[in-house]
């Protein structure tokens, strides 16, 4: 098989099965050398692409959804499901299990600066709820450990973020009071490529499939203790503990699916929460952005 390029976005705790392929050798098991580099953000790893620097990347379907929208013979395609919950929570300090979306309004809030994506969700979730997020105060211009660090301190009400600020704000006297993923499947993470390149590495990127299968049944069989051991070398500045702690917060919460299909409803709650949002003005169809054939191909079914 030829050897693969794969653009990581950025690195975090969520990609772990895509991580645990790699260090566990379930891409060499099926016969294919993967070499990753890290673009520094989602935007770099699909210009990558397009620029033929990488074969293959690893992002959220928003990126096709968006792109589609614009230019409908945009060339590039989503496949792999890898996680397709919402890794982001809502922390404040101290416990609140009576909080509600409906309560956000009233509260010194912090988005997240980093990516688009979980407000676009959030924003989505809270409109259901019932409440304007056009009309509320945010705080929009801070980076995910700023606002930890404004929540422990009593400058910010709660903050939005993942894994491993979640954990570390725990250990300052915060708290979880609102898991995204609680809201079920929501397209976050999959493989993708030009159409060229699927043509190309069909062979490839086929194991690769079957490689990240095996890296999503492992996710769930091992102990998170296991899995933060295989991956902890890409994780320099998280302890173990925190990473075995958020892995296993994960794990309870169903962010990975069993198996690389790319489940349809993921890919339309996305799709809607970013219309509400008003990034995308069109909405292209699942066909349109995602390759499914790859994976029934590579699995059999």
């Amino acid at each position: 098989m030829k050897p693969i390029r794969l653009a990581e976005p950025f690195r975090a705790v969520f990609y772990a099965p895509f991580y645990v392929a790699e260090q566990r050798g379930f891409y060499a098991r099926h016969g294919v050398t993967v070499t990753r580099a890290t673009a520094g953000d989602p935007t770099r790893a699909a210009e990558a692409l397009l620029a033929d620097q990488a074969d293959v990347a690893w992002s959220g379907p928003m990126r096709m959804i968006m792109m589609r929208a614009a230019d409908p013979a945009c060339p590039l395609r989503s496949f792999c499901a890898v996680v397709m919950r919402d890794p982001f929570m809502l922390l404040g300090r101290g416990a609140n299990p009576d909080f509600s979306l409906k309560d956000l309004p009233g509260l010194r809030f912090g988005s997240v600066k980093e990516v688009p994506t979980p407000w676009w969700c959030l924003q989505d979730d809270l409109r259901q709820a019932g409440v304007d997020p056009d009309a509320m105060a945010r705080v929009t211009d801070k980076t995910m450990a700023e606002n930890a660090d404004a929540v422990a301190e009593g400058r910010l009400d709660v903050a939005q973020m993942f894994e491993p600020f979640a954990t570390r704000l725990e250990a300052k006297g915060g708290a979880v009071w609102h898991r995204a993923s609680d809201r079920g499947p929501s397209a976050y993470t999959a493989l993708y490529a030009t159409e060229a390149n699927i043509q190309r590495f069909g062979a490839e990127f086929e194991a690769m499939t079957r490689a990240l299968a095996d890296a999503l049944a492992y996710v769930y069989a091992a102990p998170a203790a296991e899995i933060a051991a295989s991956v902890a070398p890409l994780f320099p500045d998280v302890t173990l503990a925190e990473l075995t702690h958020g892995l296993a917060r994960y794990q309870a919460a169903r962010l990975w699916p069993e198996t690389p299909h790319f489940p349809e409803a993921a890919f339309t709650q996305l799709r809607g929460a970013m219309k509400t949002a008003g990034v995308i003005a069109r909405e292209p169809s699942f066909a349109d952005c995602v390759d499914h054939a790859i994976v029934m191909r590579a699995l059999g079914r």
